[in-house]
């Protein structure tokens, strides 16, 4: 009988999914279930975007488009990262993707070789340590915890590299802490990799739209820096367009042109009518935009708000996405209807099946202490949610 390939078994399928598919299941068995497990905006894609989407089928985008992007769509990227970020970008230099996880993998298996050592900073996305891993390298991790309001430092870096070095991958607004780096952390950071030329970084900026701690700013804007970075966007958060699967890379030539050959071999272009959609959405009326972001961030004001009613929760304020990330050690160990809850994973089965509510282990982002919650819905439902949430902890003892 056939079976899978090794490749397949070494991939590690994605804890927010899986404990996304969970709840759907009970959901369908007729459960009340809330849902604060999955990383995506509850707004609909603004109007004019939908409507510029139409228009170009109308117009004739319906053929396949190059494997790189449209260039009218990588001349608006370009327009886009100069006007808001400072960076110099030729159309030449950016591939759009099918989301800005296809990006990641893209440029990853462009650069990492077999025995490659890539530097990820935990707590981290969840699906970074199996990109590595895909492509034959090897992931080392820093830790940056609650009290480090989950970054970490230039000096954690330096002691990290070695001579096996080959990329430091990491996001900024964090998935899963919400943390963001500011200019300082961010120069102290670059001032290390100084003394490396052979590291390079990719920068994961998806959350780039939901910052509630003043402008974004990029590793790549720093001296030096451009020519040793790939800048990974979308338009999946800031413009809840999570299901028109648009993510781009800016970057050097010769990443550019390596990731070309790589989404070549497994998707050729991507989705030409979304394309257009993202013209509108980067170049149009960005209101929508603003209107999301407050949103989060009275959302963010209102979770925290409750949270801090749980005891003995230690977290920090998030400044941007839209993610709480409690430390919950003080619970693990503890048992709960004679079951000794010693995991957060055991910790949030029992927070769904008990409570109806869906999070998020922090094992799969690093941080085996810490449990993700999404406030990516409205009101009403955080408030019914962590009021359940509450009730389940004060059952453990």
């Amino acid at each position: 009988m056939s079976s899978a390939s090794q490749r397949i078994s070494e991939i590690i399928e994605s804890e927010t999914l899986a404990m996304t598919k969970r709840a759907r299941e009970l959901k369908e068995q007729g459960k009340d279930i809330i849902s604060l497990s999955i990383g995506e905006p509850d707004f609909n894609t603004p109007d004019h975007i939908c409507k510029a989407a139409a228009e170009a089928m109308e117009a004739g985008y319906t053929h396949y488009p190059p494997v790189t992007g449209l260039l009218s769509f990588r001349e608006v990227i370009c327009r886009k990262l100069k006007n808001e970020n400072g960076l110099d970008y030729k159309p030449g230099e950016i591939i759009v993707s099918n989301g800005a996880k296809h990006s990641i993998i893209n440029a990853v298996l462009s650069i990492i070789s077999p025995g490659d050592e890539v530097i990820i900073p935990a707590p981290f996305w969840v699906s970074y340590p199996s990109m590595v891993s895909y492509a034959g390298g090897k992931s080392v991790f820093i830790k940056a915890d609650v009290e480090q309001q989950f970054k970490f430092t230039a000096n954690q870096l330096d002691k990290a590299i070695t001579p096996r070095t080959k990329l430091l991958l990491f996001s900024s607004p964090c998935n899963p802490s919400g943390a963001v780096f500011s200019h300082a952390e961010l120069k102290a950071i670059t001032e290390v990799l100084q003394k490396y030329p052979n590291v390079f970084v990719i920068s994961d900026e998806i959350y780039e739209k939901i910052n509630y701690c003043g402008p974004h700013v990029s590793i790549a804007s720093f001296p030096g820096m451009r020519d040793r970075t790939a800048v990974v966007n979308g338009l999946s958060k800031g413009y809840a367009m999570t299901g028109w699967r648009i993510g781009y890379l800016a970057g050097p030539t010769w990443l550019v042109s390596a990731c070309e050959k790589i989404q070549g071999l497994f998707t050729s272009g991507a989705n030409s009518i979304s394309q257009m959609a993202g013209i509108a959405a980067l170049e149009g009326n960005q209101q929508p935009v603003e209107e999301m972001r407050k949103a989060f961030l009275d959302r963010r004001n209102k979770i925290l708000e409750l949270v801090k009613t749980i005891p003995e929760l230690k977290f920090d304020i998030p400044d941007g996405a839209f993610y709480v990330f409690p430390d919950v050690s003080c619970y693990l160990g503890k048992s709960t209807g004679g079951e000794k809850i010693d995991s957060v994973e055991k910790l949030c089965f029992y927070l769904l099946n008990e409570a109806g509510v869906a999070c998020v282990g922090g094992t799969a982002f690093g941080m085996p202490e810490c449990i993700r919650i999404s406030y990516a819905t409205d009101m009403i439902t955080i408030e019914k949610a962590v009021a359940r949430l509450k009730e389940a902890f004060e059952r453990i003892k």
